[in-house]
């Protein structure tokens, strides 16, 4: 029998994916309901505009084909060496080397790579289904055992989705007019649920092979049918894909690769519409237990916040932009230019340094798997709702004005007026002109074009607003014990060290605690 696409997914690969090459081949022929300037796309894999997604994907592939001891792990489910983005963290290391390998890639493609999502959903998930069984006798941990397992042995990329469109936000799921403005369950059988309903924001959900489907916020007894988590192939019967419009996304259509910025590598997102769509029960693992909700979206965004480290290796391109076209303008020696160029790599080094400081000081779960620390995780991306603005406005000064006015592509090139232009945007005279708008162009790419989607307002909204991060932080800041600190400093009633010291708990005990393997290994 030969298997058609989708029933090769459910089976898995014989051979993993493991080079980029491989993973751009494996998304064609998939006959997906994409949606994108009002037009079906006929194959997503030569679409202008999707295809950049799809490189800085591959990248991913490759960068654990060529540096397999930053990208990839060893699965403890297959005995195999495995993408990084698959991996469950089994130590604070494995965190932390996630982090390190996300900022690389954030480097070499200055833009959204598309799978910290699903890496930090197999993560979150590996606990929370742990203890769904513990309290309600199901089998759910083993399922997704089973899935992980599958993913791993096959290379496939894991799509997150979890933001549903949410519709009137003072309302619960189960009080909105329409019940489809948050994902549920319409339909159960003997062989699986049906699920019907909508996630906005989805990263890179297109160029996914799998997406696993998560409930979005806290959930009451009323709203059970909304407690759902499945896996389903992304070319199941009943998905639509509408791709979100990008700023200066149709520049990858005029032809040439100057005015685009980045020409090779781009972010993606999209609005997934489930139509009914069918799970069995398999890949299922919650159905109603709308109490562990909230434990969910609580462990995944820890993860996922300390996974914004990803934009200190975008901020590393950033500088190298501003400081090229300083040098590109001759005033690399100036000390203001050298001073900003400081400010940005504090700030930049500032997001990296909290992100792996979270990762660093992880406890061990019930299940095994380590989850690096909440509040350091909610500082980190906190950072992030802002600094890659500030240097995205340091870049700008640095650039000049000539970044938002400079002719297109076509002008340089024309056969009457295109010397004039080399003539008289030139730098200085070793530079080539098309140089010094190349790096012009990228800059603008980051911080105002397509690419500042990812860098810029995916940093403000991504993984919950500021003030999500800010809540979170407040739960965790311990006023009473540091006012118990400086009243016994001060001589207000004050107590003995070994007092205080028995106050310590929350985020103080994980600052205290000490450093090496669990005591429970």
């Amino acid at each position: 029998m030969v298997m058609t696409k989708d029933k090769v997914m459910e089976a898995g690969r014989e051979t993993p994916i493991q080079t980029g090459a491989e993973y751009i081949e494996s998304l064609r022929g998939r006959n997906l309901k994409i949606y994108l300037f009002g037009e079906l796309v006929d194959e997503p894999v030569d679409h202008p505009v999707i295809r950049p997604s799809i490189n800085a994907v591959a990248e991913t592939y490759d960068l654990a084909a060529r540096s397999p001891e930053l990208a990839t792990a060893v699965s403890p489910f297959t005995g195999e060496r495995i993408n990084r983005f698959l991996q469950i963290a089994e130590s604070p290391e494995d965190l932390v080397m996630q982090n390190k390998m996300q900022r690389r890639l954030g480097q070499l493609t200055g833009t959204c790579f598309q799978r910290c999502v699903g890496m930090d959903a197999f993560n979150s998930l590996h606990s929370v289904t742990y203890e769904i069984d513990e309290a309600h006798g199901t089998k759910y941990h083993q399922r997704f055992i089973d899935f992980v397992t599958m993913a791993q042995r096959s290379g496939y990329l894991i799509g997150g989705a979890m933001t549903d469109v949410k519709g009137d936000r003072s309302k619960a799921p189960h009080q909105q007019d329409d019940p489809d403005l948050f994902v549920h369950v319409t339909k159960r059988t003997d062989e699986g649920v049906y699920i019907r309903g909508a996630k906005a924001h989805q990263t890179g959900c297109i160029n996914a092979h799998w997406l696993v489907v998560m409930p979005t916020l806290r959930l009451g007894p009323d709203d059970k049918e909304y407690a759902i988590i499945g896996a389903l192939p992304v070319d199941a019967e009943g998905i639509t894909y509408i791709y979100g419009r990008q700023s200066c996304d149709t520049r990858a259509m005029e032809g040439g690769d100057i005015d685009i910025g980045n020409a090779k590598f781009a972010g993606q997102e999209a609005m997934v519409i489930f139509d009914d769509v069918f799970s069995p029960w398999d890949r299922i693992f919650m159905d109603g237990e709308y109490e562990f909700a909230a434990m969910l979206v609580e462990r995944f965004t820890c993860y996922h916040r300390r996974s914004y480290v990803c934009k200190s290796g975008v901020g590393d391109a950033l500088i190298g932009a501003a400081a090229t076209v300083a040098d590109y303008n001759g005033v690399e020696r100036a000390s203001h230019i050298r001073d900003k160029l400081v400010e940005m790599t504090h700030l930049n080094e500032t997001i990296y340094s909290t992100g792996i400081a979270s990762s660093y000081q992880a406890s061990k779960m019930k299940s095994g798997v380590f989850m690096n620390d909440d509040m350091i995780a909610n500082v980190c991306k906190h950072h992030v709702t802002k600094m890659p603005y500030e240097l995205g406005r340091l870049a700008q000064d640095l650039a000049g004005g000539l970044m938002t006015t400079a002719p297109s592509e076509k002008e340089l090139n024309h056969p009457d007026i295109g010397d004039i232009v080399k003539k008289y945007l030139k730098g200085r005279k070793e530079i080539p002109t098309e140089d010094r708008l190349r790096i012009l162009r990228l800059i603008e790419n980051m911080t105002m074009g397509r690419n500042a989607v990812g860098y810029l307002t995916e940093s403000m909204h991504g993984a919950g607003s500021p003030q999500a991060q800010r809540i979170q932080i407040g739960r965790q800041m311990q006023l009473e014990f540091k006012k118990q600190l400086a009243k016994n400093l001060a001589g207000i009633a004050p107590e003995s060290a070994e007092e205080i010291s028995d106050e310590l708990a929350g985020y103080m005990e994980k600052v205290f605690a000490s450093v090496g393997p669990s005591s429970d290994d």
